[in-house]
């Protein structure tokens, strides 16, 4: 085998070691931003269930881990007020556009400028995800495909 060829094969095994290396990371991230407060019980069930009895839990990594149980909840709790809150948001900026003249991208994709008739909001079929559209003559957009907004 060529020096040249031993280079290459190393770089080749190294690289491939660092993508498995960021795989594995970005997994571990993965699972660790999935965790709601329910699997985060679960798992501290399991732990003090299967826990030595002769070398039990610390004190203190028993309220560390209690502490954790309540940032996962307030931040549960931050996330839908403020998801709820951008939608109210949404609706309240769309509401005040009937009336007026806007342009943007149409739902078919077509460049559409007219005076806005009314809003919708529609929902995904599992309702968990929302969009206020415009709509503008026989076309609707999303709000946020609006690039201009006219006064009269």
């Amino acid at each position: 085998m060529s020096a040249a060829s031993q280079v290459t094969s190393s770089a080749a095994a190294s690289f491939s070691s660092s993508e498995q290396a960021a795989q594995i990371s970005d997994s571990a991230n993965e699972g660790y931003n999935s965790l709601d407060v329910d699997s985060f019980l679960q798992l501290l069930i399991n732990e003090l269930q299967n826990q030595d009895p002769l070398d039990p839990v610390d004190n203190a990594q028993m309220v560390q881990q209690i502490a954790q149980i309540r940032e996962i909840g307030a931040t549960d709790e931050l996330t839908t007020t403020l998801s709820d809150l951008s939608n109210s948001q949404q609706l309240v900026t769309a509401s005040g556009l009937i009336g007026r003249t806007v342009t943007g991208l149409a739902d078919d994709s077509t460049d559409t400028t007219g005076v806005v008739e009314k809003i919708t909001v529609e929902t995904n079929d599992d309702n968990q995800t929302r969009s206020v559209k415009v709509h503008v003559g026989q076309k609707t957009m999303q709000i946020e495909n609006i690039r201009q907004i006219q006064t009269e």
